[in-house]
C-alpha cells in the first residue's frame, strides 16, 4: 500500500497534521509521502502562497478575515466557486502524479488540495480522504467529494452533516496527532522542579510577547515562563536579553510535546493543531490572539465546551495565568472537559481505519 498526503504552506497547521499522519503510517511499515500541493501547481507556487497567507495575517489578521468572511457568504450560494475553478485546472497533473507514483489512497490536510482531488475523481477512480484541521466546517469544504472525511471531534458531526456530508463518511476520530506526540518522554534538561508556563506562538511568532513575559516575571514568582518563539527571530532575540533564571526561550524546536507535558499550564493561539496537540496531553489551556476567521471558531469550540480559559490582551493573560495557576480545581475541570470531547491516538485511529478497509 502506498499512501500521499497533501498539504500547503499556509500555516504550521497543515503541514504538522501532514507528518504526523506520515509519522503513524510509517509504524505500520506503510509507504507514506507527504507532498507540498503547490509544488504540483507550478515553479515558485508554495513560496508565493506562503507569503500570501502571511501578508493576510499581519495586523491582527484583518485581511484573512475579510477573505474569510467572504469565502461564507459565497459559499451559501451554492455556487461553483472560483477557489474550485483554480483548483481543478490543477487535474491533469495532480492525476499524472498520482498514477506516476502508484499511490492507492490521497489525504488532503488542507482545503486546495481536496478541491483539485475531487476534480480528478469526476473523471478518474481514484480514493482520497479529507482531514478537517481546524473546529468548523471551513468555506468550500461543502465542494469537496471524499470517500471520507476525518472532523475534529464528534461534537462536530452535525456541522458537518450541515455541511453536505453524509453522516455514514465522516469519521469523528479527531485532528491527526501522532502516537510519537503524545508518548514522547520529557527529557532531563527540561527543569521540573517548579510550575511552568508555556507560551507557544505557533509556527510564525505572535504579538507582544516581550511585555507578556516580563509583567509575568513581575507578578508570578518562582514560576518558569518558557517561551516558543517559532521562527521569530527577532523576538527570540530581544526575549533572550531579558536576564532572569526563570526564563527559558526558544526558537523553533522539534520536541513541543516534551514542554507542554512539562507544564502546568499552556497559552496559545488557538490554531487548530496546536489547542489538539494541547488537549490530547490534557494540559489547562490559556488562548488569545486568534486570527480572525476559523481561529474564531477554534476558540469559540474550546471555551463552548470548558476547555481552556479565554485572554483578551496583556493585562488579562497574567490575570488568567494566576487564576488558573491557583485553582486545581479549575485546572482538573478543563482537564475533564477534554477528555470527554476529544479524543487520543487520533492519528492511529485514521490509520487504523484505513489499513482495516484493506482487508
Amino acid at each position: 500500500m502506498k499512501i500521499v498526503v497533501f498539504s500547503c504552506k499556509t500555516g504550521g497547521g497543515h503541514n504538522a497534521c501532514a507528518n504526523y499522519i506520515k509519522e503513524e503510517f510509517e509504524k505500520y511499515n506503510v509507504t507514506c509521502d507527504v507532498v507540498d500541493y503547490f509544488d504540483l501547481v507550478g515553479k515558485n507556487a508554495s513560496d508565493i502562497a506562503e507569503k500570501i497567507y502571511l501578508d493576510s495575517t499581519k495586523g491582527n489578521g484583518k485581511v484573512f478575515g475579510s477573505v474569510y468572511k467572504l469565502g461564507e457568504l459565497y459559499s451559501k450560494t451554492k455556487m461553483p466557486s472560483p477557489v474550485y475553478g483554480l483548483n481543478k485546472l490543477v487535474k491533469d497533473k495532480l492525476y499524472n502524479f498520482l498514477k506516476y507514483n502508484q499511490y492507492d489512497l490521497a489525504i488532503g490536510t488542507h482545503l486546495f488540495p481536496c478541491l483539485g482531488l475531487t476534480a480528478v475523481k469526476k473523471e478518474h477512480p481514484i480514493h482520497f480522504i479529507n482531514v478537517a484541521t481546524d473546529y468548523e466546517c471551513i468555506p468550500f469544504w461543502s465542494e469537496t467529494d471524499p470517500d471520507y472525511f476525518v472532523i475534529p471531534s464528534p461534537l462536530l458531526t452535525q456541522r458537518f452533516i450541515e455541511g453536505g456530508f453524509k453522516e455514514e463518511i465522516i469519521l469523528p476520530f479527531g485532528i491527526s496527532i501522532s502516537s510519537r506526540f503524545l508518548d514522547q518522554e520529557i527529557s532531563d534538561d527540561i527543569p521540573r522542579d517548579k510550575d511552568m508556563i508555556l507560551l507557544t506562538s505557533g509556527s510564525m511568532g505572535f504579538g507582544n510577547l516581550k511585555k507578556v513575559v516580563k509583567q509575568m516575571l513581575e507578578e508570578i514568582p518562582n514560576t518558569y515562563i518558557v517561551v516558543i518563539c517559532g521562527n521569530n527571530r527577532k523576538m527570540y532575540n530581544e526575549l533572550s536579553e531579558i536576564d532572569n533564571e526563570l526564563l527559558i526561550v526558544k526558537g523553533f524546536i522539534n520536541n513541543m510535546s516534551e514542554y507542554m507535558k512539562a507544564s502546568t499550564i499552556v497559552i496559545s493561539k488557538p490554531g487548530g493543531v496546536t489547542t489538539t496537540e494541547v488537549a490530547e496531553l490534557r494540559k489547562p489551556l490559556i488562548l488569545m490572539m486568534p486570527i480572525p476567521g476559523v481561529e474564531d471558531y477554534n476558540m469559540k469550540f474550546f471555551l463552548n465546551n470548558q476547555m481552556c480559559l479565554k485572554a483578551t490582551n496583556v493585562s488579562d493573560l497574567v490575570v488568567q495565568s494566576k487564576k488558573l495557576l491557583a485553582s486545581k480545581t479549575l485546572q482538573d475541570a478543563i482537564i475533564k472537559n477534554q477528555e470527554e470531547n476529544i479524543k487520543t491516538y487520533s492519528a492511529k485511529a485514521l490509520v487504523e481505519f484505513v489499513l482495516n478497509q484493506k482487508k
